[in-house]
């Protein structure tokens, strides 16, 4: 990892690092099940807002979009299923075929071996034997979270998934449609109040990034996928817990100079958006839990608190 590839709250794989082999392809004989998907009728509905917050991450103008019927899981996916899908499959996670992953350094324990870290956000540190498995490394257990998002999961890692249970990620206007249930101008997925660090209403940080975190939501990392109250549509955690994978490529629908250079990048680089923002999120820092908010990621990238949920055609 090194600032070139350094994201907000997530970081990208070294450009030019040698792809881990391919990983062996679900088992279509062995298909996995839909988890409380929610129906969501087609028509017209938005992507964006019109008064961006983060203009340069291209959250707005808002712009109207044409939806087909289909179908979103309620929660993100967990550990517990995850685990079902490799021992049905043999799929073997392209962050076990690299052989490290990154790691959020204030879950790790004092004595942990880092071997390498972003200069600019030393708070992301490289940990080999970091996975799915053991989120954190090495001596790290998944056992009394197997209920949590799945993290340390790549693009091709959640292609991989969805396919296996018969469905896809979602595009950005199909997720935002699930978060904002229709309603224009909606900030975060349970209307327009603002979290902060008494007022609860998602798993975000709370205190001082990153050195203090008083944990008033009661996590440190993830929480269960089905924490904190669903928005009216039946979703939870569509704002922190963790960043999850869309199908859409990363671009910005501008004009613009920035635009234009930021979009040629994320063509070179191949990276994907990400919707939602995470538990590492704080106003002053990463402001990316609200609706609109977006996040690129090369597609091999996979860290602490990047996940997915799935989507059906309906």
């Amino acid at each position: 990892m090194d600032d070139a590839v350094k994201g907000c709250c997530a970081v990208s794989r070294n450009a030019g690092e040698p792809a881990p082999a391919s990983a062996p392809a679900a088992a279509p004989s062995v298909a996995g099940e839909r988890s409380n998907a929610i129906f969501i009728p087609g028509g017209r509905s938005h992507v964006g807002m019109d008064n961006p917050v983060i203009p340069l991450d291209g959250e707005g103008p808002a712009r109207s979009v044409k939806l087909n019927d289909y179908r979103l899981e309620a929660q993100t996916v967990t550990i517990g299923r995850f685990a079902d899908f490799v021992a049905a499959t043999g799929y073997v996670s392209e962050a076990e075929r690299f052989g490290w992953s990154a790691v959020f350094a204030g879950l790790l324990p004092a004595e942990t071996e880092v071997t390498g870290n972003a200069p600019s956000t030393p708070w992301w540190v490289r940990i080999d034997g970091a996975s799915w498995r053991q989120p954190e490394g090495p001596g790290s257990s998944i056992d009394d979270r197997l209920d949590h998002p799945v993290t340390q999961v790549s693009h091709a890692d959640a292609l991989a998934f969805a396919e296996w249970v018969g469905g896809r990620l979602p595009s950005e206007a199909e997720w935002e449609r699930a978060a904002h249930g229709g309603v224009r101008g909606r900030k975060f997925a349970w209307g327009n109040d603002e979290p902060d660090d008494e007022t609860i209403f998602c798993n975000i940080w709370q205190g001082t990034f990153p050195h203090t975190n008083t944990m008033a939501d009661g996590y440190m990392g993830t929480a269960p996928a089905r924490s904190f109250e669903p928005n009216e549509g039946g979703f939870y955690n569509m704002a922190g817990n963790v960043w999850e994978w869309t199908a859409d490529p990363y671009r910005i629908r501008s004009l613009s100079r920035h635009a234009k250079k930021r979009n040629a990048d994320a063509v070179a680089a191949n990276e994907r958006l990400l919707k939602g923002g995470s538990f590492l999120c704080h106003i002053s820092y990463c402001y990316r839990y609200r609706i609109a908010a977006r996040m690129a990621l090369t597609p091999d990238s996979a860290a602490s608190n990047v996940g997915f949920r799935v989507a059906y055609d309906a």
